[in-house]
C-alpha cells in the first residue's frame, strides 16, 4: 500500500534495548517494562503507568478493577455503541454488561445527553471512548458520573498525546488505556499501558495484570479475578523509542491532518470530517470521513481507495446492531441511529509520519476523483 496506516521503523534507541535484552536472555516483564512505564507516567503527567501485552488488556484490568469497589459480575458498563470492538469485548472478559450509548455524529463520541437515560441501578462506570483521537466532552461525562456515584474509564487507546482543556486525556477519569498497535503514535509491535492517578487503582492494575496476586508477590496468592496481561522487555524496548520520538511524530502526524483537511476543504459539500475545537488537543490518529450522501456508497468508495493503493478501514459501526457477535444481547437494528449511520457511511485512513507530501496530494487527488465523477 502506499498509503499504509503505520508503518514501523526501528531505529538506534530500540536496537539498545532489544540487545540488553537479549544479553540477559530475559524477554519477559523486566527492566525494560519497568523503564518504559516510568517514561511513559513522566511524559504525560500520569502518576501510574501500567504496561501490558495489549491496548485490550489494558481495558480490561481497567474494568475488571471494578471489583475492587463494590461491582457484580454482570452489572453494567456504559460504552459508546459505535467503537472498535475491544472496548465492548474487554466489558464482556471482565465479567459485566455493556449497556450502549449511541454516538454524536459530528464527533463520533459518545453522546453525553444520552447517558442518563441508560443508567441503571446496576450501572457502575462509564467507559469513555475518544474515537479517532478526538477527546470526549469530559466535563458532561464526570458530572454526570460524579452526581450518579459511577467511575469512568478513559479508552484513549486512539488518542494518544491528546487533550481535553489542557489535560491529557487518560488521567481526566479513574484509568485510562492505550494501545501501542502498527497504526498508533506510539508503536511497540503489539502492547498496551493502562494509566490512573490514583494509588490504589494502580495496585489493583497491576494484580489483576498478574493472575490478581498481590503486587509484588512471587506466592501463589490469589485475590482477585485476574489475567496474564504482563507486556514483554522486547515490545518494551520499542515503547521507550516511541516515547523519545513522540514530540516529533506527533508534530509531523499534526502536519499530514490538517495539510489532508486544508486539500479536501472543497468536498464539504460530500463529506463531515473531525474538527478541533477551541478547547481540545486532537490526537492525530487517522483521517476519517463520513458520508453526507448515503447514495454516494461508502463500500464503493472504499474498494476504489483500496485499489489505489490507500489503506482503509470503516468506522466500527453500531456494536449492538450491526454486529453478529453482539446479538446474545438482544438489541434491533434503528436503536443507535448515529452509530449505524456512521457504520454503513463512513471509513479511515492513515497519516502517519513517515508519509510524504505527494502522497497527501495524491490521496486528495483519489478522493476528487471519486466525488467528480458523481
Amino acid at each position: 500500500m502506499r498509503v499504509s496506516f503505520g508503518e514501523l521503523r526501528i531505529g538506534d534507541v530500540a536496537r539498545r534495548y532489544l540487545q540488553s535484552a537479549v544479553e540477559k536472555n530475559w524477554a519477559s516483564q523486566g527492566e525494560n517494562v519497568a523503564e518504559f512505564e516510568r517514561r511513559f507516567a513522566e511524559r504525560f503527567g500520569y502518576a501510574e503507568a501500567v504496561a501490558c501485552s495489549s491496548g485490550t488488556d489494558a481495558v480490561i484490568i481497567s474494568v475488571a478493577a471494578l471489583h475492587d469497589f463494590g461491582a457484580e459480575r454482570g452489572d453494567e458498563v456504559i460504552t459508546p455503541a459505535c467503537s472498535f470492538v475491544a472496548t465492548a469485548n474487554a466489558i464482556l472478559a471482565a465479567g459485566f454488561t455493556p449497556k450502549f450509548v449511541d454516538v454524536d455524529r459530528s464527533t463520533l463520541n459518545i453522546d453525553p445527553a444520552q447517558i442518563e437515560a441508560a443508567i441503571t441501578p446496576r450501572t457502575r462506570a462509564i467507559v469513555a471512548v475518544h474515537t479517532m483521537g478526538k477527546p470526549c466532552d469530559m466535563d458532561a461525562i464526570t458530572d454526570i458520573a460524579q452526581r450518579r456515584g459511577l467511575r469512568v474509564i478513559e479508552d484513549a487507546c486512539e488518542a494518544h498525546g491528546a487533550k481535553h482543556r489542557n489535560r491529557y486525556v487518560g488521567g481526566i477519569g479513574d484509568a485510562g488505556q492505550f494501545s501501542f498497535y502498527a497504526a498508533h503514535l506510539i508503536c511497540s509491535g503489539e502492547g498496551g499501558m493502562a494509566v490512573t492517578n490514583d494509588p490504589e487503582w494502580a495496585a489493583i492494575l497491576r494484580s489483576v495484570r498478574s493472575h490478581g496476586r498481590p503486587t509484588g508477590s512471587d506466592f501463589f496468592e490469589f485475590q482477585r479475578f485476574g489475567t496474564n496481561s504482563k507486556m514483554n522487555d522486547l515490545e518494551a524496548a520499542l515503547g521507550i523509542e516511541g516515547i523519545d520520538q513522540f514530540d516529533a511524530t506527533f508534530d509531523q502526524r499534526k502536519i499530514h491532518m490538517n495539510r489532508l483537511l486544508e486539500l479536501t476543504d472543497d468536498l464539504e459539500e460530500f463529506v463531515e470530517r473531525s474538527r478541533q475545537a477551541p478547547h481540545e488537543l486532537i490526537s492525530p490518529h487517522a483521517f476519517h470521513l463520513v458520508l453526507r450522501n448515503p447514495d454516494h456508497d461508502m463500500k464503493k468508495l472504499y474498494a476504489f481507495l483500496e485499489d489505489s493503493s490507500i489503506q482503509c478501514k470503516t468506522l466500527f459501526g453500531s456494536l449492538p446492531t450491526q454486529h453478529r457477535a453482539f446479538g446474545f444481547l438482544g438489541h434491533q437494528l434503528g436503536e443507535f441511529p448515529n452509530s449505524e449511520y456512521i457504520g454503513d457511511n463512513g471509513l479511515h485512513f492513515g497519516v502517519h509520519q513517515h508519509l510524504q507530501d505527494d502522497d497527501l496530494e495524491f490521496v486528495s487527488e483519489r478522493l476528487h476523483s471519486y466525488f467528480k465523477a458523481l
